[in-house]
């Protein structure tokens, strides 16, 4: 056999072996397209999308506890401020709002 018909029967089964995988593939879709409409599908994406993005935070969290900390308690005394501030004197005096609205 020559050395041209030779490589020409390979890229010939090549291309056979190509399309077949093409052929499959579709198949593979309409299949999965017939199972799940296309909400389902949007829903399966945004789940696995949001389970990377857990997945991350946690991974950045278990890497950065002193930050994370930080952030926490940055945010509790965020929410606490007002009776913090009162405890040190340091709040606005409600009292006074209250008998300038009576005097009017």
């Amino acid at each position: 056999m020559s050395n041209r018909k030779a490589r020409m029967l390979a890229d010939r089964h090549l291309r056979d072996s190509a399309r077949a995988l093409v052929e499959a593939d579709i198949e593979n879709l309409k299949v999965g397209f017939n199972q799940k409409s296309l909400g389902e599908r949007a829903f399966d994406r945004v789940r696995e999308g949001a389970i990377d993005v857990y997945e991350e935070a946690v991974d950045v969290a278990e890497n950065n506890k002193g930050a994370l900390a930080a952030l926490l308690a940055a945010v509790i005394v965020w929410f606490a401020r007002n009776p913090l501030l009162s405890l040190l004197g340091l709040g606005e005096e409600e009292e006074d709002e209250e008998s300038l609205s009576d005097d009017e």
